[in-house]
């Protein structure tokens, strides 16, 4: 399989100010999850993969071309769905996507019978010929992603598509996307904040914090976790203290990480260890184990490792585990 695109110290200022600073990956094609919170850079790299930005400095391939030589002719294989608006008011449904495919090389003809086709299968027929500022929000998401799509490009640029939907509208958009990422041949890039949206739709995630990359790769490696891996909480009794627990757990041979709560830990210890340890060392230390759990992890767990517990990234469910 080739590589969607390749990044080489990448580095990207506004003024004094790096949006991206020394990024360097390679992706190959499918559903790619871009991670990180407001100002990670996400964007940007967004921009300057579609060509609308020249970087400052380093190299980008997409497809196996230089974005920096054949931007206008990647462009055409590139489908990009903005997170603000970008709808043209006094236009309908219909006139929208078709313009659409108009400004990306398709005669008008072609241009509006695709329109036709994208509004049916988005659930948006009854409402073409209805002028967008009369759209919900949702409805102006599945509009702007038939925009997107209307030349079959074969990468989707998509930033944070289902920002500002409600549940059911955000559910929607979540199983079109994961639709579109079925397609053979065909790739997506998925920017957003919504880690959940990610496990949902992606194989693959990027996490960027302030500019840079932190991480890359395959979902289920990163979702894998580490082996003899426990949460545990428990109750102090009788004026015993966390620090006595925590110390004899960690004299004991395992690994040692509190919580910001008191009385819960995260704790890594060998294949040869006992589950009755626990038990044993709280029932010395006057405490009461009230929690024993192997960790399950999921990319909210694997971010907050990476960037640290002070985020703003909400917690959302985890649709692909409560289906």
């Amino acid at each position: 399989m080739s590589h969607l695109f390749e990044i080489d110290s990448l580095i990207h200022r506004y003024g004094s100010v790096f949006a991206l600073n020394g990024v360097s990956l390679s992706v190959d094609q499918g559903a790619i999850g871009l991670v990180g919170q407001n100002g990670a850079g996400k964007s940007t790299l967004i921009k300057i993969l579609l060509g609308l930005v020249k970087h400052t400095g380093g190299t980008v391939r997409v497809f196996g071309s230089d974005i920096d030589q054949h931007s206008v002719g990647l462009r055409g294989r590139i489908g990009y769905m903005p997170e603000r608006e970008g709808i043209i008011p006094g236009l309908n449904g219909i006139e929208y996507v078709g313009l659409s495919g108009e400004l990306n090389g398709m005669s008008r003809k072609i241009a509006l019978r695709r329109a036709h086709e994208l509004l049916s299968q988005l659930g948006l027929e009854e409402a073409r010929y209805r002028r967008l500022e009369n759209y919900s929000a949702g409805m102006v998401q599945r509009i702007k992603l038939a925009a997107t799509l209307v030349h079959d490009p074969d990468l989707l640029l998509l930033d944070e598509p289902t920002s500002g939907l409600d549940p059911d509208g955000r559910s929607a958009m979540l199983a079109l996307l994961k639709s579109l990422a079925q397609r053979p041949g065909k790739s997506l890039l998925f920017s957003t904040h919504l880690l959940g949206d990610i496990e949902d739709v992606c194989q693959h995630a990027i996490i960027m914090e302030k500019g840079k990359v932190v991480a890359s790769g395959a979902l289920d490696s990163m979702l894998a976790g580490q082996a003899n891996t426990f949460l545990i909480r428990w109750k102090n009794n009788n004026g015993s203290t966390d620090d006595g627990y925590l110390a004899a757990l960690q004299q004991s041979g395992a690994e040692v990480s509190p919580s910001e709560e008191s009385g819960q830990a995260r704790v890594v210890v060998t294949a040869q260890w006992s589950r009755q340890q626990f038990f044993q060392l709280a029932k010395e230390q006057y405490v009461t184990l009230i929690g024993l759990e192997p960790e399950e992890m999921d990319l909210r767990t694997v971010y907050q490792r990476l960037v640290g517990f002070k985020t703003s990234i909400p917690p959302v469910i985890n649709l692909r585990k409560s289906e």
